[in-house]
């Protein structure tokens, strides 16, 4: 059995954990952060859930697949599927991303996770290519910058 594979990145945030989780899932917060890309979605676990923005002008669909569990100011997992690899769209492609929320002493922590690599062609690659890029780093100072806006 191999390892797990997962890029892991946190950020504390200086926010209500309402706020926080505002951020990370009202459609009109998430292009503040996710590259200008709405997210659509009901939430309902094993239902869809689609970034999508703006391209040359042309509303372009980036990244969907299913959402994984929903548990309000807790957890957010959901299958994404990068629309700008070279790997065929087919679940053993897709990977799971995990956001995370835990309040200590009026601190937000949040946490975000991918993978898990090692269950996907080519993962060892993938997952050395994620943490070259940074994992979530620069996608969660952007969450906390509009999080913590007044």
């Amino acid at each position: 059995m191999n390892k797990p594979l997962v890029v892991k990145n946190n950020i504390i945030i200086n926010a209500h954990i309402a706020k926080v989780w505002d951020v990370l899932t009202n459609p009109e917060q998430t292009p503040k952060y996710m590259f200008g890309c709405t997210i659509i979605t009901d939430y309902q676990p094993g239902h869809p859930i689609i970034w999508q923005g703006t391209h040359e002008g042309h509303d372009t669909v980036y990244v969907t697949w299913h959402v994984v569990t929903y548990e309000v100011k807790q957890l957010f997992a959901y299958t994404v599927f990068d629309p700008f690899s070279t790997y065929e769209n087919t679940p053993a492609n897709h990977l799971t991303v995990t956001y995370t929320l835990a309040e200590n002493n009026g601190e937000i922590t949040l946490e975000i996770t991918q993978g898990d690599y090692a269950l996907v062609p080519d993962g060892e690659a993938r997952y050395e290519e994620a943490l070259e890029e940074g994992g979530w780093s620069s996608i969660l100072d952007a969450i906390k910058n509009v999080a913590e806006e007044v």
